[in-house]
């Protein structure tokens, strides 16, 4: 079972996701990535995100550019959370992703990271995975304590 499913739109999307990826493989937090276009695969795509929530995916990760329809077409087909990625691509650089993820319709939200945010997209995951796993909060509350430790050094 994947905890976390991170979907792209294209295969051009991928190196900017690939930070989520590894993330997550940090805190051993299983995850399965996939592409799948909104526009171009709806069917699959919605087959897609109900095989995972099936299988007990609790956080899905949805990275695309330009228009940007993925996080909202996977959170229209989920109750779980959802972290939209804007991807830098096109002629705006991403903005135009960042403003589509951001605008979704009252009850169906998107969390939105920034443009090639994809390791506080992991981030935001973890954060909700560790409110019902002790052990995964703990690991979060570890990294905290030694991230403030190094702000204080000059190296």
């Amino acid at each position: 079972m994947a905890r976390v499913v991170l979907i792209v739109g294209s295969k051009s999307d991928a190196p900017a996701a690939k930070p989520a990826i590894d993330t997550l493989q940090r805190f051993d937090v299983d995850c399965q990535a996939h592409v799948c276009s909104a526009h171009r695969a709806p069917e699959r795509l919605a087959k897609l995100v109900k095989q995972a929530e099936a299988e007990g995916t609790q956080v899905f990760i949805a990275g695309a550019g330009m228009a940007a329809a993925l996080p909202g077409a996977v959170a229209g087909l989920t109750r779980r959370p959802v972290v939209g990625l804007p991807i830098a691509s096109g002629a705006l650089s991403g903005v135009d992703a960042l403003l589509a993820i951001s605008q979704m319709p009252p009850g169906i939200p998107v969390g939105t990271v920034a443009i090639n945010g994809a390791a506080n997209a992991a981030w935001l995951a973890l954060e909700i995975l560790a409110l019902h796993d002790p052990r995964l909060d703990e690991q979060l509350a570890t990294y905290r304590r030694e991230q403030s430790e190094r702000v204080d050094q000059f190296e």
